[in-house]
């Protein structure tokens, strides 16, 4: 099955993202699913590389490079990164800028989209 969850929330102050990736990586574990995250809005902030949180808390660029080892692609919208002042560099493990055009084919790919 050919999953893409799509995920729109900041990286924190709101769950949503975090619960997104959560099972992006839990279904990334499953030999009999293909996984494709796209972040878009402020989640691209998700996929910001060496983040600093209080400790005990999740690193959401740890859980999408995670993800991305067990096969996830996750694609950045192009646009948000650029109007947040987000480079390519800046970017985790796994994750890459992508266009609202990859994501119209991610949309055709999948089986099922899911929504955060």
């Amino acid at each position: 099955m050919n999953l893409l969850l799509i995920l729109n929330d900041p990286a924190y102050g709101t769950e949503r993202s975090f619960n997104g990736l959560r099972l992006a990586g839990s279904l990334a574990h499953r030999d009999d699913v293909a996984v494709r995250v796209f972040l878009i809005g402020d989640a691209v902030g998700c996929a910001v590389t060496g983040q600093k949180v209080p400790d005990g808390y999740y690193h959401l660029d740890r859980m999408i490079a995670t993800a991305a080892r067990h096969g996830a692609e996750v694609g950045c919208c192009g646009t948000c990164l650029d109007a947040r002042g987000l480079t390519d560099e800046m970017l985790t493990g796994g994750a890459r800028r992508s266009t609202l055009e990859e994501l119209t084919d991610w949309v055709l790919w999948a089986d099922r989209t899911i929504t955060f």
